[in-house]
């Protein structure tokens, strides 16, 4: 079903794909404008307005998603959203805006690539994670932005007698915490009832805290009646992107980080102003029969010199040491050091394949575009002059 063997050639499935210029996917049925000659491969949609990008009758599976749009500014691109309903349902259960989906938070783009979506020169933007659906499913985008936007996108599907008994459908659910409450762990995924499988997520920080470091948080995963306690806990967030030592912009097939937003002349230590990263257990599964809860924990890294002793006290009062507290530093000139407490902005896209189509929270397109905006040592994408004057 998930065409695993490039080699195999499977007749029962019935190749189709989406666009403009065939919007029902039908057999013989694209390119009849102007021609055939490139007469129908985008529209403008308006400020508010919301284009249905596929109404299709199944059993099928999309298995590639591209879509682009004009680059903007981070609040115009944050404020386009997509929404994915299943088998007739009239609730999403795919909400989120539009680069989120694309795993790519915090309305910026950066070209980089994973095993399960990719933005081909921070400009395309590609979701291969497969989509089943039995009976139906509607796609559509909304373009809350102040701006008009030409869209572009092609879905790429397949129809089939049928599909597995144990193949889900794909959940994503937006959710943000502007600013963090003060040792409350940030909720990535919560609510999805199973039997289910926990793909991954798409998390941005807007690092609002001081210290040195803001990544010492663990990310644990309470899963079919956890309750104190998680079954999975990590041991800081550089280490469940598959990093060490701190975090810089990277990209690998399960985990990544396609941005780490910083004025070019700034420490390399510095934290940076905004950050994101991906990761996708695509190899190593997190499987739940009735309920899952994956959180992260806001814990940061501070350090103080001889001499810093009033900054010291002055941060402890504000954020209370975690782990073991703060401690003496063998190192000559440095007074203390350890892990604290600290709140940040945090918002993350959660991926989950359940068996049976559920709600997702509706986007707060509001709550999603605050405190995006550019900062003023970013550069602007050339192509916004071009599209927007």
């Amino acid at each position: 079903m998930w065409c695993g063997d490039p080699s195999r050639i499977d007749t029962s499935l019935d190749s189709r794909a989406v666009t403009f210029e065939n919007p029902t996917g039908a057999r013989g049925a694209g390119g009849t404008a102007h021609g055939g000659r490139k007469g129908a491969p985008s529209r403008t949609v308006q400020s508010g307005e919301t284009v249905v990008l596929c109404d299709l009758e199944g059993p099928g599976t999309i298995r590639h998603v591209w879509v682009t749009v004009p680059p903007a500014r981070p609040e115009v691109m944050r404020a386009i959203s997509i929404a994915v309903y299943y088998d007739g349902s009239s609730e999403p259960s795919v909400h989120v805006p539009i680069l989120d989906f694309f795993a790519l938070p915090l309305g910026r783009t950066a070209p980089y690539a994973s095993a399960l979506t990719s933005a081909q020169e921070g400009r395309g933007f590609n979701a291969y994670f497969p989509m089943p659906f039995r009976e139906r499913v509607r796609i559509e985008v909304t373009n809350d932005s102040a701006l008009e936007r030409s869209l572009y996108y092609q879905i790429d599907y397949t129809l089939q007698p049928s599909l597995p008994d144990d193949a889900g459908y794909l959940h994503a659910s937006f959710r943000r915490e502007n600013p963090t409450e003060m040792r409350r762990d940030f909720v990535i995924a919560d609510g999805l009832r199973g039997p289910g499988r926990f793909l991954g997520c798409a998390v941005g920080i807007r690092c609002i805290d001081g210290g040195l470091w803001y990544g010492e948080g663990e990310v644990k995963v309470f899963r079919d009646g956890d309750t104190d306690l998680p079954t999975i806990c990590g041991t800081g967030l550089e280490d469940y992107v598959g990093s060490a030592w701190g975090m810089g912009a990277h990209h690998a097939p399960y985990a990544g980080v396609p941005l780490d937003v910083r004025p070019g002349d700034a420490n390399p230590f510095a934290i940076p102003d905004f950050v994101s990263f991906y990761r996708w257990h695509v190899p190593d599964p997190i499987v739940f029969t009735d309920s899952l809860r994956v959180t992260i924990q806001q814990i940061g890294f501070a350090m103080f010199l001889d001499g810093q002793e009033a900054a010291m006290d002055a941060y402890v009062a504000t954020n209370p040491p975690a782990g073991a507290g703060l401690g003496e530093h063998p190192r000559p000139g440095i007074a203390a050091a350890g892990i604290f407490e600290r709140v940040d902005d945090y918002c993350a896209t959660a991926f989950v394949y359940c068996s049976v189509p559920q709600p997702v929270p509706p986007l707060d397109t509001a709550a999603a575009v605050a405190d995006v905006e550019r900062r003023d040592y970013e550069q602007a994408d050339p192509f916004e002059a071009f599209f927007d004057g």
